[in-house]
């Protein structure tokens, strides 16, 4: 690891855990957060989780999994860059998504508004929340308490947006929202690593499935730049690598001008530890051509890619299983084993909710298929 700048978190004057522990002999506590990530069942289960394209589309396509892989690849350049915490960075990317539902924002949108329809008291599903939740309550591994018992710093990081009514409840790791500050700068170059690999593993994706064409994104400038370049010096390069030689290109010039932005953002104001960061504008960003750009691509890929008629279709059967689920295990708990059954109608809808979002694709449609199919 590079020399830790003033501003980046130290895991020696960390926030501290929700639940005491002694300090780990052979490793740093952002390290223990990072391993204890890996270890979890929620991060294995990201494997069979939708990414854009269901699980059983093919082999190819990205999943839960290998997206929050490839954050963690970016994150953990940046923050070497920038003389960020790489561990810290590292846990937040991989964490990320553990609060995900089966079928992708398809399954978390159904889900939210099967609470808001049903059960209007117990707040609604947000998967940023739930990856908290997961990380806080839901996992059990542990003797001495329930979840992961992560460093305050990696749980602020998971965090990337909260409202302000679930803001009040979560203590001090909810407080920046109500103040209106930010998180560390690892949580903030986590979230636009995040940005960074779905916008360009989506093009991909998209090319592979055949729901978007070259001919099409060469309408984008930050895609026809780099894909003019790699054929003009190789013009006889096959698709697939013209492909890869692009999609590679276009990550390390997001990669350069978020750290130099950045950089200059900090050498602006000057932060001189963590909390100073906090009390600062947000520090990690793009140039302002280069957010230009980045935006077009996200509106392409939206109209183009997650709005494709054959992704509607996926996504519409997705929700309409996650609906039935939803309603059968609230019109009848029994349904459910005990360890999901609650007595109170909002305890029920929650732990309905929580079983739901643990599911992989291909359990969900298999819950589905012994409920509804003879």
């Amino acid at each position: 690891m590079t020399e830790l700048a003033p501003y980046a978190c130290n895991p020696a004057q960390s926030r501290g855990r929700l639940h005491p522990e002694a300090p780990p002999a052979n490793r740093s506590q952002f390290q223990r957060d990072r391993d204890r990530i890996i270890h979890c069942n929620a991060f294995r289960l990201l494997e069979y989780k939708t990414q854009v394209f269901i699980n059983h589309e093919g082999d190819l396509f990205r999943t839960r999994l290998t997206h929050s892989i490839e954050v963690a690849q970016i994150a953990r350049t940046l923050a070497r860059n920038l003389g960020l915490h790489e561990d810290l960075t590292e846990a937040i990317s991989l964490a990320h998504d553990l609060g995900h539902t089966p079928f992708g924002h398809a399954g978390q949108d159904e889900l939210n508004a099967c609470m808001h329809e049903l059960m209007p008291s117990a707040g609604g599903f947000e998967h940023n929340l739930q990856s908290l939740r997961v990380v806080d309550e839901l996992e059990e591994r542990y003797a001495a308490f329930n979840g992961l018992n992560l460093c305050f710093e990696t749980r602020e990081g998971i965090l990337k947006h909260c409202s302000v009514s679930h803001a009040r409840k979560l203590g001090e790791v909810g407080q920046r929202f109500l103040d209106r500050t930010q998180p560390s700068l690892e949580a903030q170059i986590a979230n636009l690593a995040d940005e960074i690999a779905y916008n360009n593993h989506d093009i991909d994706d998209g090319l592979r499935s055949g729901l978007i064409t070259i001919e099409q994104l060469q309408m984008l400038e930050i895609f026809s730049t780099h894909y003019s370049q790699v054929m003009r010096r190789y013009p006889n390069l096959e698709r697939r690598r013209a492909i890869s030689e692009t999609i590679r290109a276009m990550i390390n010039t997001l990669v350069v001008d978020l750290t130099q932005t950045t950089l200059a953002n900090i050498r602006e104001r000057d932060p001189q530890d963590a909390d100073a960061v906090r009390a600062s504008p947000p520090l990690a960003a793009f140039s302002a051509s280069m957010r230009a750009q980045a935006d077009a691509l996200k509106s392409f890929l939206l109209t183009n890619l997650y709005r494709h008629y054959r992704v509607i279709r996926m996504t519409t059967k997705a929700r309409r299983i996650v609906r039935e689920l939803f309603v059968a295990f609230m019109n009848e708990p029994r349904l459910l084993q005990d360890e999901y059954r609650r007595k109170d109608e909002a305890a029920q809808a929650r732990a309905i909710a929580d079983y739901i979002a643990g599911m992989t694709d291909r359990y969900a449609i298999r819950e589905h298929r012994e409920l509804f199919v003879m």
